[in-house]
């Protein structure tokens, strides 16, 4: 009976140290999501930089593997080279050393204060209502947490029979190479190497394994993490493969090399990190420690050869496809990594949209010019779009199940009619295309004065396109008010054309027919300013009212002022986040205009 408490306890105390660390990671992922977006926004083809953003991504996420699945997508998406990735994982297998340093202080004795962190952040929780500070907080429960659970495990290690048992085992399988096995087997099935070398420290800690035996239980570890860049790999392309196969040849090689000299040295070795430090679990979370910074270190200069020895295991497959609907910048893989997951997402959508401005382009060239040669690249393009909508809406449901930020929340929330109004306006683009066609085959053609109208309707439609599209990439809340006035010059503009229109029939200068093209394609540009207007406007409110929106900057405006007169600061001191430009009550008087006399821009029902 006394077993199977030590066991389950020890189960338990397993189970509590990685929720510890799933709090950790999270809290810290969350409280530097803008953070990891600029990091990975850095990436460039210095070894040097590519190392220190693995080494400081791997930390915030508390997961080598995370990080290299992450790395997997990005190279799944064409957004990073194998080069780039080689010396990215590389320092993911440096910054994850960085917790298993953290759960060796379990060493010192410290526990009673460490766990202490599970109240402390309990209370920052609670106290707070500041949501980075809450974020904070919870990361610091999580280590706490840790701490919780090597504190229980390291009890039932000391029941006697438990430590009687398992130190015949290790005594009786002292090989090396089944130690290496036993690393790589338990990791594998942990799918994480932390929680391994957690129990590694801890077995350390109670005198149950020697060090002798722990140097070679690290390095299966080490392997043993690739299992999950391999299982991330399944299905992806040749180069994201190429990666997972990368990650497993850094590792082995250093675990080839490690494992030659350990074994003739091996006294030697263990003597020289019994000088480093005293505890038992630092000598084993500071070898994990040195196996990693000088396997770096040797292979750093042969990143080029290691890219072509996983290109010649990996061969190109043939005939593939890359004409095929795909997406571009957004993969499953991601969804571990939200912060990451978000930004994808965004950048999918922002090619979305200039897919569908390219289509528009090339749609009124042939209404303009009755040349319908680009018919086919509009009907391809049109069926990605459609492929994209359809993958970004089933990606931003499973990305609404992952722990966002509140703003994050808003901003996926928004990007579901985000991407419906960027569809529509590509569908007006194939209805151009097939007016220009028919308008061909039926030898219909504009005036030149309705031409001109037309030309020059379109360029302010085109001008909102990139102000949209401005507005929300960048956030520009202070340009929204401009905007709206944009949108009401379309409408008068339609307007205008409409009179004009009836003008040239009543005179004979054009035809039925072609007037009848010309009204569709004036109001169509009228429906595709009211879906520009709702992109606009979407970054404050996430069904892209134009009147919520404008009520949402009012009161934030009446808020910074209430709060700027009780702290006495001058209102001409303080500037608007996210370039707005305006002073507040300018911005707050322009809202209130417009919340007054317009309406919210909605698109018309058009049947598509």
């Amino acid at each position: 009976m006394e077993v199977l408490t030590s066991v389950l306890s020890l189960i338990a105390g397993l189970g509590v140290l990685m929720i510890g660390m799933k709090m950790l990671s999270e809290g810290l992922e969350r409280s530097a999501g803008k953070g990891m977006r600029k990091l990975f926004g850095k990436i460039s083809n210095n070894r040097f930089a590519g190392v220190g953003v693995g080494a400081v991504a791997t930390v915030l996420v508390n997961s080598s593997a995370a990080t290299t699945v992450m790395v997997i997508g990005f190279v799944n998406a064409g957004l990073m080279t194998l080069f780039q990735a080689t010396s990215i994982i590389m320092g993911a297998n440096i910054g994850t050393t960085l917790t298993g340093v953290i759960i060796a202080l379990s060493g010192f004795d410290i526990n009673a204060y460490m766990i202490v962190l599970v109240f402390i952040g309990v209370v920052i929780g609670m106290v707070t209502k500041n949501a980075t500070v809450k974020r904070i907080g919870s990361a610091i429960s999580g280590l706490g947490l840790m701490f919780v659970g090597l504190s229980v495990m390291s009890d039932a290690l000391n029941s006697p029979d438990i430590s009687k048992s398992l130190t015949s085992v290790f005594i009786k399988v002292d090989f090396p190479l089944v130690l290496i096995l036993t690393g790589i087997v338990f990791t594998a099935l942990f799918q994480s190497s932390t929680a391994m070398t957690a129990i590694l420290v801890t077995m350390t800690g109670a005198r149950i394994i020697p060090m002798s035996s722990a140097l070679f239980v690290i390095l299966g570890t080490n392997i043993g993490t690739c299992v999950t860049a391999i299982i991330a790999s399944f299905g992806a392309s040749t180069n994201a493969k190429r990666t997972a196969v990368i990650h497993l040849l850094f590792n082995a090689i250093g675990t080839v090399i490690f494992t030659t000299f350990i074994w003739i040295f091996k006294d030697g070795v263990v003597w020289l990190f019994g000088k480093m430090s005293n505890s038992p679990q630092m000598q084993v979370a500071l070898f994990h420690v040195f196996f990693n910074i000088l396997t770096t270190g040797l292979l750093l200069p042969f990143i080029t050869p290691l890219t072509k020895l996983a290109s010649g295991i990996v061969r190109e497959k043939r005939g593939s496809d890359d004409e095929a609907p795909h997406m571009y910048y957004i993969d499953d893989r991601f969804l571990n990594t939200p912060p990451i997951a978000v930004a994808q997402v965004k950048r999918e959508v922002d090619h979305m949209a200039e897919m569908a401005k390219t289509n528009l382009k090339r749609a009124m060239v042939a209404v303009l010019t009755l040349n319908v040669s680009e018919r086919e690249n509009v009907e391809r393009d049109e069926q990605r779009i459609n492929f994209i909508n359809k993958g970004v809406s089933k990606y931003l449901i499973k990305l609404s199940s992952q722990s966002l930020t509140r703003a994050d929340e808003k901003f996926v929330g928004s990007l579901h009619h985000v991407v419906g109004d960027i569809e529509r306006i590509a569908d007006h683009a194939e209805n151009f295309m097939e007016d220009a066609q028919n308008m061909k085959e039926n030898d219909c053609a504009f005036t030149s004065d309705a031409l001109d109208e037309l030309e020059d309707m379109y360029d302010k439609v085109m001008a909102m396109f990139d102000e949209a599209m401005y507005i929300f990439e960048n956030n520009a809340v202070s340009r929204l008010n401009g905007f709206s006035e944009r949108e009401q010059e379309i409408d008068m503009t339609k307007r205008l054309l409409g009179n004009n229109h009836i003008a040239r029939l009543n005179a004979g200068g054009c035809t039925v027919e072609s007037g009848t093209y010309f009204y569709s394609i004036i109001s169509a540009l009228e429906r595709i300013a009211d879906h520009l207007t709702n992109i606009a406007f979407s970054i404050k409110s996430p069904s892209g009212s134009q009147r919520e929106a404008m009520e949402k900057i009012a009161e934030e405006q009446k808020r910074r002022s209430r709060e700027r007169k009780k702290s006495g600061t001058s209102l001409l001191a303080q500037s608007e986040p996210q370039n707005h430009e305006q002073e507040p009550a300018e911005a707050e008087g322009e809202a209130a205009s417009l919340l007054a006399g317009e309406q919210t821009p909605t698109a018309e029902s058009e049947g598509e």
